[in-house]
């Protein structure tokens, strides 16, 4: 951590984006709007999208004190503050959070709100007294045209060839309309703001979503290893069955007999790709994104065993605190095979295909509830590889902007003792641009094609049609069915693609381990790697 009374360099801002609610179940998610917000001195808001009632106090702090403080700024706001039960997957672990809940105690002008009281307490007590303490984000994962920034887009209901049209379906213009669903501000853009050039990639043929035949042959995976394979882990929307994964993929580890993320088979996106919205048939935004993903780092690493947990939905945010609580079990995994005590498992790599953007200067300095967890893992060993985002902003992403910035003005210095988190932005097929779509800035450390990329996918049937279907000498002839992924393989395009495909060539530069080494060589060991693949040095 850089010290806070050091001038740092003038870090470049970009568009800001302002997202709109997404639709996450239960949680009463609002935006923070930064024109109306509450203002601070020396805190400017920016905006960003949180569970409206609730905070987060981290396990690093001490819990009664910050509660006490909330309390004293809340009430005469006509507000209470109630602690929530601890969830039962982190109560025994070191790292984790603890929830409190904003709720009005009398009749009040305002609604209670976990930002408001945050920044009322700033200004009582300063920033000092609420460290550790935050709101709980919604944290954002997709691909193009499958990114929850929604409904932020001016011409997500209003254009007249999107859901609210009733010749919606019939529209000849419907699939090829750059304000619909092939577009990536339809979901992805957190500004609200139109580009038809950004659009190109989230249209199929383009780069969007879709099915594609693949005749190569099956990644090459050796029988021996002289050691233990590398392992790669991915939080993600979970992996379906597919001939290529099905020998290199583990599902379903637990700790001390509690879940890791979702576990619920109804709710399986890799399963069922129709699970959110409409009886329509048509696939999710995420569906089939942790398949997609899994492929990925197999084809950069044939002999990297796989660890796939399911920690997105299908429609895409979750919020930190569920985030916060598989990672505290990930971490605990982790150390208790770095110190050979039983219900471990090694981990060399850790991809992260999610992001949020930070609401303001003291949180982006330092969360120590996430950014926590990531250094822990840093220091154990595991190398923690992140998304940069699609929004096409130089506004730091988190957790990928806890990479060390290239300018070093980002929040955390490099450190030889801890592996640092990987920031991946998107290169064009050519290898020799951005995509247009990517995040960048100085936080963002490697780039690697991110866009139009081939994956394995679940053996999805969509509700789309093909535009004409014919029967010639007995032989049905069609055009490309959008949605039928029956055939295993598809293109997609986003950064949530770039960093496993990163992760990948890490581990299949690692190659075979040592069964027994410890966590400084393996420390010391991927440093290396990303002095060789990434031109990242602790120095």
């Amino acid at each position: 951590m850089t010290e806070p009374e050091k001038k740092r360099p003038r870090r470049p801002q970009g568009r800001q984006p302002a997202p709109s609610a997404p639709a996450v179940p239960a949680t009463a998610t609002r935006v923070l709007d930064p024109t109306t917000a509450i203002a601070v001195r020396g805190v400017q808001p920016r905006s960003t999208a949180y569970v409206g009632p609730r905070l987060l106090v981290s396990k690093s702090v001490d819990f009664d004190g910050a509660l006490e403080v909330l309390r004293a700024v809340a009430e005469p706001l006509g507000w209470e503050v109630i602690p929530e039960e601890e969830d039962v997957r982190t109560r025994d672990l070191p790292f984790g959070v603890r929830a409190v809940r904003v709720l009005a105690s009398t009749s009040v002008s305002a609604a209670p709100d976990a930002f408001g009281l945050l920044q009322q307490t700033r200004a009582h007590f300063g920033a000092k007294a609420v460290e550790g303490t935050g709101l709980d984000h919604v944290v954002f994962a997709g691909g193009l045209g499958a990114d929850p920034f929604h409904a932020s887009n001016p011409f997500h209901a209003s254009n007249p060839f999107h859901a609210s049209n009733p010749f919606h379906a019939s529209n000849p213009f419907h699939a090829s309309n750059p304000f619909h669903a092939s577009n990536p501000f339809h979901a992805s853009n957190p500004a609200g703001e139109l580009s038809y050039a950004v659009s190109t990639y989230a249209t199929p043929g383009s780069g969007g979503r879709q099915p594609v035949s693949y005749i190569g042959p099956k990644p090459v995976r050796s029988e021996h290893v002289p050691g233990r394979r590398p392992v790669v882990a991915i939080l993600d929307t979970g992996c379906a069955s597919h001939p290529w994964l099905d020998d290199v993929v583990q599902k379903g580890i637990e700790l001390d007999g509690q879940a890791i993320g979702y576990a619920d088979p109804k709710t399986d996106p890799e399963v069922g790709g129709d699970l959110m919205g409409m009886l329509d048939g048509v696939i999710d935004p995420l569906s089939g994104h942790g398949t997609f993903i899994a492929g990925l780092v197999h084809q950069a690493c044939p002999d990297a065993d796989l660890l796939v947990w399911r920690a997105v939905p299908s429609s895409g945010p979750i919020v930190e605190s569920d985030l916060v609580a598989t990672l505290s079990q990930v971490v605990e995994l982790v150390r208790r095979h770095r110190a050979g005590e039983p219900g471990g498992r090694a981990i060399d790599v850790l991809t992260l295909s999610m992001g949020y953007y930070h609401e303001t200067p003291e949180d982006e300095l330092f969360d120590p509830t996430l950014h926590g967890l990531l250094a822990e893992l840093g220091r154990l060993g595991t190398l923690v590889v992140s998304s940069a985002g699609n929004a096409a902003t130089t506004r730091p992403s988190f957790p990928a902007a806890f990479a060390p910035w290239s300018d070093g003005a980002g929040p955390v210095a490099a450190d030889s003792t801890v592996l640092p988190v990987v920031s991946v932005g998107a290169l064009n097929p050519s290898g020799r641009s951005d995509a247009l779509f990517t995040n960048t800035g100085p936080w963002v450390r490697v780039y690697v094609p991110g866009a139009a990329l081939v994956s394995t996918m679940p053996a999805f049937e969509g509700g789309l049609q093909p535009v004409a279907r014919t029967k010639v000498l007995g032989r049905v002839r069609e055009s490309i069915d959008p949605d039928d992924f029956s055939g295993g393989f598809g293109v997609w395009s986003g950064t949530s693609f770039a960093a496993p495909l990163f992760a990948g060539r890490v581990a299949a530069t690692l190659g075979a381990l040592p069964e027994d080494e410890t966590a400084a060589d393996m420390v010391d060991r991927i440093w290396g790697v990303l002095a060789e693949v990434a031109d990242m040095t602790p120095d």
